[in-house]
């Protein structure tokens, strides 16, 4: 993925200042939390005017899932709600992951656990909403959806061992993602909503998962294939499932493989850049995202550096990490996954790790350049209407960053952050 603005090296404030500058931004961009907050509210209520919750337009069929679909728009409008306060967001939402749930039971999502892809993502958010709503009734609905038809998947808390190699570890379709889903609930509703009795098994069952797929158990404790490939990165691999088990409480042999895991990471990064591969002995230095690269691997390492703050090195790892997304992260998509909007959120977990303003200034340096260049970059040639709102590849996570903006102390990955 090529750079569409080559930016030096840098290694002081002052020299990034001057950096600032070379990328020309334009005077109209937000700069103030109430100017990042209007901008916000103004892309959010494009995305809700463009999808609705009738989820498009043609008659096309509604995708119900968080990742690329409407379900992303209930996401906006959650956040949207917890910055302004706004009623009117908590009610549209609740009408859209209301037609999500219809939708998610004759769509190919009923087949997956996760918050990103699967029904558990719609119940979750349903769950949340109702609470927020004081809307007992509706809380309890969706959550029990979520307990009886999510959390009691078979296969969930099934280990190598038991032959558990049938469903996958990912965010993105696998354990890792059912797990945030459960987290996403605790963190909103209470802890222990959905019992970590019901929980600690899954993580077990994800930790056997990696020491079975292993390279070996000494060099790199864990390791997942998806589909043949041992991913690195956030959506299908190692940062993604690591950053979803670092929420839960570790055994200290469990906690020495994890650590184990993220030192073998740093270690094998390529020597030139310091970015990450996009899977394991793959040579191509050219993927700086969430997705694949850096990025996902630099939010990881400010989680481990906040549960083992002992450890100084996942600091220091995470910190060269985003040096890297800061000299090649301007890339030509512009959306979370793969895109600027995913890049900047490793600014602003650094911001959190560090209390630096370094970090906020470069997060504030991609938003300036999302804020020129996203409207004509947004949809490649052959992409889709969707793909131009959806949370993941669009408008709707330009929408969730410009609302961390207006309050980057408690920003947050969408669907991967806490």
């Amino acid at each position: 993925m090529a750079s569409v603005t080559e930016i030096p090296s840098t290694d002081g404030q002052d020299e990034c200042v001057e950096r600032l500058d070379s990328l020309h931004v334009s005077d109209n961009v937000p700069r103030s939390a109430e100017s990042f907050l209007k901008a916000a509210v103004s892309l959010k209520n494009q995305v809700v005017e463009e999808t609705g919750s009738s989820g498009g337009r043609g008659g096309r069929p509604i995708d119900p899932t968080a990742y690329t679909g409407l379900l992303g728009t209930a996401f906006v409008l959650i956040r949207s709600y917890e910055a302004t306060g706004n009623p009117r967001d908590l009610l549209s939402c609740a009408e859209i992951v209301d037609t999500c749930a219809v939708v998610a039971r004759g769509s190919p999502s009923r087949r997956h656990v996760t918050f990103l892809r699967g029904r558990a993502g719609v119940y979750a958010l349903g769950a949340v909403v109702g609470n927020y709503r004081d809307d007992r009734q509706r809380c309890d609905l969706f959550l029990q959806l979520f307990l009886d038809q999510v959390a009691q998947e078979e296969a969930l808390p099934v280990g190598p061992q038991d032959g558990g190699f049938g469903m996958s570890y990912d965010l993105l379709h696998g354990r890792a993602g059912f797990l945030w889903a459960a987290a996403f609930i605790n963190k909103h509703i209470g802890p222990d909503t959905v019992p970590m009795a019901l929980l600690m098994p899954v993580v077990e069952a994800v930790l056997a998962g990696g020491r079975a797929g292993a390279l070996d158990n000494v060099s790199c404790p864990l390791m997942y294939r998806r589909h043949g490939t041992r991913y690195w990165g956030a959506v299908h691999g190692l940062a993604g499932i690591l950053h979803v088990v670092l929420h839960f409480p570790l055994s200290a042999v469990d906690a020495k493989d994890v650590k184990g895991t993220l030192r073998y990471m740093v270690r094998n990064r390529f020597p030139r850049t310091g970015n990450y591969p996009s899977s394991e002995g793959n040579p191509r230095d050219r993927l700086v995202s969430w997705a694949h690269g850096a990025t996902g691997v630099a939010i990881v390492l400010c989680k481990a550096a906040q549960v083992f703050p002992n450890d100084r090195e996942f600091r220091d790892a995470a910190i060269e990490a985003g040096e890297v997304v800061w000299k090649k992260g301007l890339v030509r998509k512009v959306g979370l996954l793969d895109g600027v909007c995913g890049n900047a959120y490793a600014f602003l977990s650094l911001y959190r790790l560090t209390g630096e303003k370094l970090y906020l200034d470069r997060a504030k340096a991609f938003v300036g350049f999302l804020y020129d260049n996203a409207p004509k970059l947004i949809v490649p040639p052959g992409g889709s209407i969707e793909q131009k709102y959806s949370l993941f590849q669009g408008l709707a996570g330009i929408a969730c960053l410009m609302f961390d903006m207006a309050s980057p102390e408690n920003s947050r990955f969408p669907g991967f952050e806490m």
